[in-house]
């Protein structure tokens, strides 16, 4: 049977050319049900509060880098989004006097412009947010060699190769309105895709790279960190893949209800619970990864009744 045409972007694939049975299994999930939804491989983690929450996120880092030794040097893949997790990082690492010297950090994405990452000059320079809100506000006797410091370019080489003898304890994400982890977006329908999307292990040989953005993830972008100026956002970024994610000893999203929606974060949340891989819906194909963890802010389950506004 053939798929349907997006209701959102008809040249792109996205969540809106799944199956109808499975919206509507999603959309009626109660915070209840939701939450039992954990499986061995499969972790859902609720806190009562935002400052626990990002807390424990931050604390992700900290019990991650205090894992590392000169020969066994340990990273953390980290997110944009959110980013509320950055500063209590460098409070964390000053506060228990933690040495980074052989510790690793990873951005997971950058946007690009004409073909090239944006600079640190950039207004949404992701590299300046992990700078700004949490490197450097560590004590310089603590803090992280620049080398260790790795940001993806247009020009991935570098960036994969530090990938290699370092052990990546936990790779951290949000979830983007298509549902995406990284800039891990569905594909436009062309070529090869046109008629169907690629399979979960197509999908998964991608690595970092350069990626056209779903129109859904730009305007996105424009609500959470624009003001909603669309014209502001890059049509292109650079992202962590799959095999750089499955490389990860973790995968740690983390849902605080800002930036997916209710019916998002029950429509991946059931999809890798039962082991449906699709890559229209990108982060379902974490439902191979063996250790994947779902963190929830409670008052951010949300639900999925009409209501008028």
């Amino acid at each position: 049977m053939a798929r349907k045409i997006s209701s959102i972007a008809p040249d792109w694939w996205d969540y809106t050319t799944i199956d109808d049975d499975l919206v509507r299994d999603a959309a009626s999930l109660s915070p209840k049900r939701l939450i039992g939804l954990s499986r061995p491989g499969f972790k859902i983690v609720v806190h009562d509060t935002l400052e626990e929450f990002y807390l424990a996120e931050a604390l992700e880092y900290i019990e991650s880098w205090k894992q590392s030794t000169p020969d066994n040097p340990v990273g953390v893949c980290g997110p944009i989004g959110p980013t509320e997790q950055l500063p209590l990082v460098a409070r964390i690492v000053n506060a228990i006097g933690l040495n980074l010297c052989h510790s690793h950090f990873w951005g997971m994405d950058e946007w690009v412009l004409s073909g090239k990452a944006v600079p640190v000059s950039h207004p949404l320079s992701f590299e300046k947010t992990d700078r700004v809100l949490c490197f450097n506000r560590i004590e310089k006797k603590l803090a992280m060699p620049n080398s260790n410091l790795h940001f993806p370019k247009s020009d991935t080489t570098a960036f994969r190769k530090s990938w290699e003898g370092i052990r990546c304890a936990v790779m951290q994400g949000g979830q983007g309105d298509v549902k995406h982890w990284a800039f891990n977006d569905p594909v436009r329908r062309k070529g090869k895709f046109k008629n169907q999307p690629p399979t979960p292990s197509e999908y998964r040989k991608l690595a970092t790279r350069v990626v056209d953005l779903h129109p859904l993830t730009i305007t996105q972008n424009a609500r959470t960190s624009g003001g909603g100026n669309i014209s502001l956002v890059p049509t292109q970024a650079v992202t962590v893949g799959p095999v750089e994610t499955w490389q990860s000893e973790k995968v740690s999203i983390w849902h605080a209800g800002h930036h997916d929606n209710p019916f998002g974060m029950r429509l991946t949340t059931l999809m890798i619970s039962k082991g449906i891989a699709d890559s229209a819906v990108p982060m379902s194909l974490l439902a191979d990864h063996p250790n994947v963890q779902f963190n929830f802010f409670r008052g951010g389950l949300g639900e999925c009744a009409v209501r008028m506004h």
